[in-house]
């Protein structure tokens, strides 16, 4: 889905390992706090391509890479007649099972607090009722557009504020079927233009006014907007200093077999946008991932957790199970497995944009709602370890995560079950936090507050049997430190 810049020296780390400038509008500021205390939300990725249960949009695209196979269709090895049958899936989208208001009751209950709604990937395929293309969902050539909830942006838009979750427009900058991004006229060589901007610069034009046109009809009628997520990092402005090296570095990956994609300036005119965009929506976060300055208001580490704390604002999206796109029968983490994985991101100072996609039918596996009850019910229990923190030294010790209520000196250390673990052992040792020496330890979930001893890099926590025999869940276990030393 997001296999992105071709400038990082590894797709892996493209997300996180770009320089990060702070903003300067006080509104985004504030809105960029507000959003590192959410800490979870939701991705929600779906399309036409649904239907096929393959990757989204990257089967288009004439790179050779595994996200790119084609097996689907009359003809998959024909790229032009696969092309064809693959935007003719405009043709039979009917998602008449589209359950907006229960997902997002699904999405509150897991303590979800976003969601980013896949307006629009590569492939060009609109999910809202844009005036700007044909090639939509509310078209009259797509059965579902006689269904009251075509505009199946604005249905979940509406549905997920009314459970007052923040609402996120995922957009990408390429568009493999505009005529202005892949004139017809030219073969696509890869994810980038097919032709040199540089050399038509009329076309070119024409393509950023439509990418600003879409951008900013989404911001303008579709209520309350709190996050421009925006995907396809390779089209931004390149300065020739910048495509030579590229072109330099391009020879020695020539040279190892490693066949890299065409630097080309691709200049959308990002920092007129985003004004343009806050003028609609002010304070709105926007995110131009994997494109360094100041349009990349928190990074976007891709379906990994960092090894270690990043000193920035930044978010981890991650697949919960299947794809990024729907395929069949897919496979969910277990409870233990998002827990954790939400504990650890916490810890480092990040947030967890969770994916779980739709099928062609609208509807959601069932096996996603049942993580998200489980999820929801260690949210309830543990909350206050997650939300309105911030990391603390040393982060993470062993299987124990550190998280710090902001503006504040206390503390949680949250104890991950092991393999085959359930309850709590008699002694919890926890090493990198001293409590201050009148400091009240509690479990979340518990009354009482319970013994503890310093040791000579941290201290040990008694466990009364009453909680080892009947602990407040079974996934972690969140610990309250009121003070520690600093």
């Amino acid at each position: 889905m997001f296999m992105g810049s071709v400038l990082a020296s590894s797709a892996q780390f493209e997300h996180e390992i770009t320089g990060y400038e702070w903003p300067s509008d006080p509104l985004v500021l504030e809105k960029l706090e507000e959003w590192q205390d959410l800490k979870f939300g939701l991705l929600i990725v779906w399309g036409p391509y649904s239907q096929w249960g393959i990757v989204e949009s990257w089967s288009l695209c004439p790179e050779d890479y595994g996200w790119c196979d084609r097996h689907k269709g009359t003809n998959p090895r024909d790229y032009y007649t696969y092309k064809r049958e693959y935007e003719n899936l405009k043709l039979s989208f009917n998602p008449v099972g589209f359950e907006p208001g229960r997902w997002a009751a699904a999405a509150q209950r897991a303590g979800m607090k976003y969601m980013v709604f896949t307006t629009k990937h590569h492939d060009g395929f609109s999910m809202w009722d844009t005036q700007y293309t044909g090639y939509k969902i509310t078209d009259p050539e797509c059965p579902f557009h006689v269904n009251p909830q075509a505009d199946v942006t604005r249905a979940a838009f509406d549905a997920f504020r009314e459970k007052g979750m923040w609402a996120g427009v995922y957009f990408s900058k390429p568009d493999w079927h505009s005529p202005y991004y892949w004139d017809p006229y030219f073969p696509p060589f890869d994810r980038n233009v097919n032709y040199d901007p540089a050399l038509y610069p009329e076309k070119w034009e024409n393509f950023v006014q439509f990418t600003h046109n879409q951008i900013l009809e989404l911001m303008r009628d579709y209520g309350k907007v709190d996050i421009l997520w925006l995907d396809g990092g390779w089209v931004s402005k390149q300065s020739p200093e910048q495509i030579a090296a590229a072109y330099a570095d391009m020879g020695k990956t020539y040279a190892s077999g490693f066949l890299k994609n065409r630097i080309v300036n691709q200049d959308i005119r990002m920092d007129e946008l985003s004004a343009k965009a806050r003028d609609l929506q002010p304070g709105l976060l926007v995110v131009d991932r994997a494109v360094q300055g100041p349009n990349q208001n928190y990074l976007t580490p891709e379906n990994r957790v960092p090894d270690e704390m990043l000193p920035y604002p930044w978010e981890s999206c991650i697949i919960a199970g299947g794809g990024w796109s729907w395929v069949p029968d897919p496979t969910f983490m277990t409870p233990r497995e998002a827990i954790h994985m939400l504990v650890d991101i916490v810890a480092k100072g990040g947030n967890l944009l969770y994916s779980i996609a739709p099928g062609p039918d609208g509807k959601w596996p069932e096996g996603a709602y049942a993580l998200l009850e489980a999820m929801g019910a260690w949210i309830d229990v543990n909350g206050e370890a997650i939300y309105g923190t911030r990391a603390v030294a040393p982060y993470k010790a062993g299987n124990i995560c550190f998280s710090r209520k902001k503006d504040t000196n206390t503390v949680y250390a949250i104890y991950m079950a092991g393999d085959g673990e359930h309850t709590l052992p008699a002694e919890v040792v926890v090493e990198g936090v001293i409590p201050a020496p009148s400091a009240r330890i509690t479990m979340l979930g518990a009354s009482g507050t319970l013994s503890w001893r310093k040791t000579d890099n941290g201290f040990r926590i008694s466990v009364p049997a009453r909680l080892r025999n009947n602990p407040p869940g079974k996934e972690a276990w969140s610990f309250r430190i009121s003070e520690i030393v600093e």
